[in-house]
């Protein structure tokens, strides 16, 4: 059986390292599918069938039981929310007066933190990619060592071996008077 033919069984550092990053696949494809579900879910119909304008000049509170409605703090007004627009433009209500759903959120903290998380998020993944990367790298340099060294210490009894059945060749030719009156040997012997 030749060298070259015979494989390696993969290393367990190796499938470790496929398997995290499997793993880190999988969670970033559920949280992308997740976002993708939740951004195509429709809009319930307003819980009340009032306009938002109505509730101009109330709490915010009231305002918002309505999931149409958007509450600006600066003018104390309900606003239909503007659903061509992925984020009230600063002409309706700026950012950072601007609450939807909960009154205890603006806009401008919203979209600060969903970058930062993003960010986060993404940096980890990339860090996990670069770390298996390594991972699998190191696990290759030291197969490839253990390799080497198999390889040169083959070679080595292999010479032996040839070595040892020259010299019995040698002696059986001496005992039995035949000399070896062939001028040529082979080219890796020299």
């Amino acid at each position: 059986m030749s060298d070259v033919s015979r494989k390696q069984p993969p290393s367990s550092s190796l499938l470790l390292c496929s398997s995290q990053e499997l793993l880190l696949f999988a969670l970033a494809l559920n949280l992308f599918n997740f976002g993708c579900t939740y951004a195509q879910t429709p809009t319930p119909p307003p819980t009340s069938s009032t306009p938002c304008a109505t509730k101009t000049n109330t709490t915010c509170g009231e305002c918002l039981q309505n999931v149409t409605c958007l509450w600006c703090e600066q003018t104390q007004q309900c606003i239909d929310y503007p659903v061509r627009n992925i984020f009230p433009p600063r002409s309706v209500c700026p950012l950072n007066d601007a609450r939807w759903g909960v009154c205890w959120v603006n806009f401008q903290v919203l979209i600060i933190t969903m970058s930062v998380l993003a960010g986060v998020l993404l940096i980890s993944i990339l860090v996990c990619c670069l770390c298996c990367c390594k991972c699998e790298k190191i696990g290759n340099k030291r197969e490839n060592a253990k390799a080497e060294r198999e390889n040169r210490a083959r070679t080595a009894r292999q010479k032996a071996r040839r070595t040892e059945m020259q010299m019995r060749h040698d002696e059986i030719r001496q005992k039995y008077g035949v000399a070896k009156d062939n001028p040529y040997s082979r080219m890796n012997e020299h």
